[in-house]
């Protein structure tokens, strides 16, 4: 059983910077594909940054393009989302999330179909 923990989060002022982590732990092969969502109140969620663990490309929703990267240590088992130039649009819970159907991320198909997720860690930006 895939389980992933998010840390990080927090309260900056806009223009500061933030970086999540998510701890994943359980079969590789179910989390070839992982992703960071966010969840603003009264606003559906939304992805914001997808890659395939396997492979080099990362995929961005345009409104972080530029300011957020997410990247990932295999050696610990941990994605990353670097958040520079924060606005209080980001304020939101981020999720991590997982699945396993390699060939979606692979082919840049990242952002829905997720079957596991962390419990979020809130980031609030201010003004």
């Amino acid at each position: 059983q895939v389980q992933l923990v998010e840390s990080g989060g927090g309260s900056v002022q806009a223009g500061g910077s933030l970086r999540l982590s998510c701890a994943a732990s359980g079969p590789t092969r179910s989390r070839r594909c992982m992703a960071w969502f966010r969840k603003a109140p009264g606003k559906e969620r939304e992805g914001v940054a997808g890659l395939y663990i396997g492979g080099p490309d990362t995929y961005y929703a345009d409104f972080v393009k530029g300011r957020f990267a997410i990247s990932q240590d295999n050696a610990k088992n941990t994605l990353y989302l670097q958040m520079n130039t924060l606005v209080p649009e980001d304020t939101a819970m981020y999720y991590c999330a997982a699945h396993g159907r390699s060939w979606e991320c692979a082919s840049g198909s990242w952002s829905a179909g997720y079957e596991y997720w962390g419990q979020g860690t809130q980031v609030t930006v201010s003004s």
